[in-house]
């Protein structure tokens, strides 16, 4: 059933979305904002914002996904004056011949689950609850559309100044993705995208149905769990147990200890050393118990691999999740600073991103990992 997404419930998007973030995906709080004005100026925000159900869509609906690209890192310093996706939407439209009849995110996690409400806003389309990717992924050919049949060219791209760019790769989406992030480096860091133009039948074959509803359940379920000084942690957890994402696992728990990121080729590039607080893994009070001494995230915008002393206990496509150790606040790639206390999750994602032909994509392999995939709820746990 299609909703309403109103000004009050941006703080618990913005909250769900970091977690599915994995680390990546960009600052959500600036995309938070940046719906916040455009809502404001337009005198809307209790009206809200149309969010469709992805099987409420006819089949011959045609909608454009719209989104950020570019390395978290820059984000936070180069903010977007948030005029960019729409013109990347109309500047796609113009190429096609064909208006949207909706648009909607290729990620659900981090600020790509708001681009398309900042589009929303201005335009007064509604939004498909539904995404490409079930999380976020730092390639633009890392979607479950293009797994699945949908190819994500002809892209248009739009720069702050009001440079755009179309991109016309054919179905070779991993040319688009490269040509893609080349002009996206000469913009600054960041660009703004139009693509994977589809229609009502392939969102409802290839996408990931219902993750802006989940993300918007995440946070508020954090967030009530915190004013009931309940454990956010089993707010998380049973949250995602009826959805496509049931199985979530605590892989430790301490203090980050180092940080290595660096930005590159338009990815920020690192890794992360979290050290158990008290020499077991056990984090304090909540934790399922001793693990070790240490555990060492790596990442690519996202999280890609988490091994606890020297063993995987989880690996992309599953999401490897760093939240503050208390609050169960999510915290970004690009805002791991040392001394901070941490509990890291590592969560199952949806069968259609486990098939073979999902993993050739946005697998291990596709990260140039050597590790096999191994399904999060298989790792051993904490004893």
């Amino acid at each position: 059933m299609s909703w309403t997404l109103t000004a009050a419930d941006l703080p618990d998007l913005a909250r769900g979305a970091t977690l599915l973030g994995t680390g990546g995906g960009g600052d959500p709080y600036i995309g938070q904002m940046l719906v916040a004005r455009v809502l404001s100026e337009r005198g809307i925000g209790g009206r809200g914002i149309t969010i469709l159900d992805p099987d409420d869509l006819a089949d011959d609906t045609f909608v454009i996904p719209t989104a950020q690209m570019g390395a978290p890192t820059v984000m936070i310093e180069k903010i977007p004056a948030g005029t960019e996706p729409t013109l990347a939407l109309r500047t796609l439209e113009a190429h096609l011949g064909r208006s949207a009849d909706a648009t909607m995110p290729i990620e659900c996690g981090g600020i790509n689950s708001m681009i398309p409400l900042i589009v929303a806003a201005e335009t007064g389309l509604p939004v498909v609850d539904a995404d490409g990717m079930g999380r976020a992924f730092p390639e633009l050919s890392m979607e479950t559309f293009a797994v699945y049949g949908v190819h994500g060219s002809p892209l248009a791209l739009a720069g702050e100044r009001g440079e755009t760019v179309i991109i016309d790769t054919g179905d070779d989406d991993r040319q688009m993705e490269w040509l893609a992030r080349g002009v996206t480096i000469r913009l600054g860091g960041v660009g703004h995208i139009a693509e994977y133009a589809m229609s009502g039948a392939d969102v409802k074959r290839t996408a990931v149905p219902r993750t802006l509803s989940m993300a918007l359940a995440l946070g508020r379920a954090i967030r009530v769990a915190r004013e009931e000084h309940r454990s956010p942690f089993e707010a998380i957890a049973h949250t995602l147990s009826t959805t496509l994402y049931p199985e979530v696992r605590e892989l430790f728990a301490g203090k980050v200890t180092d940080v290595e990121r660096r930005t590159t080729e338009g990815f920020a590039k690192g890794r992360a050393t979290i050290s158990a607080l008290d020499g077991t893994g056990s984090g304090g009070a909540g934790s399922a118990g001793a693990a070790g001494g240490t555990l060492e995230i790596r990442f690519q915008n996202e999280n890609l691999t988490a091994h606890r002393d020297g063993e995987l206990v989880a690996i992309v496509p599953d999401l490897i999740c760093v939240t503050d150790i208390e609050s169960g606040e999510p915290i970004t790639t690009e805002g791991l600073r040392y001394g901070q206390r941490v509990r890291v999750l590592g969560i199952s994602t949806p069968e259609m991103m486990r098939t073979p032909a999902a993993l050739a994509a946005f697998g291990p392999r596709a990260f140039g990992l050597t590790e096999d995939f191994v399904p999060v709820e298989s790792a051993r746990a904490l004893v």
